[in-house]
């Protein structure tokens, strides 16, 4: 788990949104007031050498999103032990760990920048197998035995995906594991149309175009803007579009454990469920396959 420093500038992109994910968690993880443990991310955060400062200060949407998954996780492994995880677009999350090394087999899906950093970073281990690929190719699914449970994570994937392609794959899922259940956060639309105001690829976007549109995108500093994310997804929509996927048996909103400040329970909390406010706030969704038969 030692070594020389490992230079994260060759990722970029989606690709290295993963690196931003992974200060937030190493970062809420080593603050004194957390209930967020993550020692592996707080080692893999001084291993790479990168600038880390680019994506603005750190918040704990990411790592509430993944306490969240971890609680979700763990849920359906006490009903289905022997059950098959997916991480579709894993980046350098440390799920696997987090949950003490659980005795089931875990396929991480990812793209070959992002497997290849893994093996590098990450301590092999004989029940977890790499597949570098896109999430939208179809092959990883011929490898989890449906009768066994199957769990799939997709965090922080489906807003870089087109709402096509996301549709698309939870309907081959919801076919393919019956009792299967996926785990995945969004954005709100107005976010997303938000993101779309970038500037070309390789271009720092400028603050206007031409014709006086806001071209500046979704800036967490003066340094970056995050890549588009065309799909956006409400709370309220998801029930209503995912319900009509054949196979889906449930659509639930999932609300992260407490965090701290304004994360807290309290009156915040509170509002962002509201009917007129929920619906502008991202989202995360737990959708339960049905049952064969």
């Amino acid at each position: 788990m030692t070594g020389p420093a490992i230079d994260g500038e060759a990722l970029d992109g989606v690709a290295a949104t993963c690196l931003w994910t992974l200060r937030n968690r190493a970062e809420e993880s080593r603050h004194p007031g957390s209930a967020f443990t993550d020692p592996l991310a707080e080692h893999l955060h001084q291993r790479i050498s990168y600038d880390y400062g680019r994506f603005g200060k750190p918040d704990q949407i990411h790592p509430l999103r993944a306490a969240a998954l971890d609680l979700a996780l763990r849920a359906y492994l006490a009903r289905h032990p022997a059950a098959t995880v997916v991480a579709l677009g894993e980046g350098l999350q440390t799920t696997y760990w987090r949950l003490g090394r659980p005795g089931v087999d875990w396929l991480s899906v990812d793209l070959p920048p992002v497997i290849d950093l893994r093996r590098r970073l990450l301590p092999p281990e004989p029940r977890m197998t790499a597949i570098a690929a896109s999430a939208l190719d179809r092959g990883w699914l011929a490898g989890p035995d449906p009768a066994r449970g199957v769990f799939i994570s997709a965090e922080g994937l489906f807003m870089y995906l087109e709402r096509a392609d996301v549709l698309a794959l939870i309907a081959d899922c919801a076919a393919r594991f019956p009792g299967g259940q996926l785990f995945f956060d969004s954005i709100p639309p107005w976010l997303s149309r938000r993101t779309l105001r970038s500037g070309p690829r390789g271009r720092p976007p400028s603050s206007t175009l031409p014709d006086g549109t806001d071209n500046s995108g979704l800036r967490l500093s003066a340094r970056y803007t995050v890549p588009p994310m065309p799909f956006g997804l409400t709370v309220s929509e998801a029930g209503r579009v995912l319900g009509r996927i054949p196979g889906v048996a449930a659509v639930e909103d999932v609300q992260p454990p407490p965090g701290r400040g304004a994360w807290r329970p309290g009156a915040l909390r509170r509002l962002a469920d509201l009917p007129g406010l929920r619906d502008l706030r991202p989202s995360i969704t737990l959708v339960s396959f049905a049952e064969r038969g």
